[in-house]
């Protein structure tokens, strides 16, 4: 079971994002570029903030980066709304791991609050995932608080993380 591991390495993650870890029609990742990970260094059931269990995860940056280019000419930062993206991920993939089926979404946060940026300086950002709660009904959803660090330095902060995981495939 999939659930069974504690750690997964980027061809891992690149698996999930093809939908071969969880089996099809459940929790997938993004494909790069917007896969926002390179790896997740922990994930458990129990602990975190919360003690309802947490997902922790790394992304190594590099100049090159594709949202450095673009945002902002000049001034390069990485988008806040990719790291919120990543926690959102995140969260989906911890339900996929809990071996809960269908398709993730995200459906909301609480608050989001920037203290710092990402610049192309950083080293490495790590994100932190802490659940409050995972629903188990017609909709799985999962509800917990986030963080980045950049370089060790906590910069980002997002409560309320709501992910569902729903049976019913997408609409086009």
């Amino acid at each position: 079971m999939a659930g069974s591991k504690s750690s997964y390495e980027y061809e891992e993650l690149l698996a999930c994002a093809r939908g071969e870890l969880f089996g099809a029609g459940n929790a997938q990742l993004p494909y790069p570029p917007m896969l926002m990970f390179d790896r997740i260094t922990e994930i458990s059931e129990t602990g975190g903030a919360f003690d309802k269990g947490f997902i922790r995860a790394e992304f190594d940056i590099k100049p090159d980066l594709w949202f450095f280019a673009c945002h902002f000419i000049g001034n390069p930062i990485m988008p806040g709304c990719l790291g919120l993206d990543a926690m959102w991920q995140l969260t989906g993939f911890y339900l996929g791991w809990l071996g809960e089926p269908g398709k993730g979404m995200a459906l909301s946060t609480g608050e989001v609050k920037f203290k710092g940026m990402v610049t192309p300086s950083v080293k490495k950002v790590e994100y932190g995932v802490d659940f409050k709660r995972v629903m188990r009904g017609r909709l799985v959803l999962g509800i917990a608080d986030g963080w980045l660090k950049a370089d060790g330095e906590p910069i980002y902060a997002a409560t309320d993380l709501k992910v569902g995981l729903s049976k019913q495939s997408a609409v086009s």
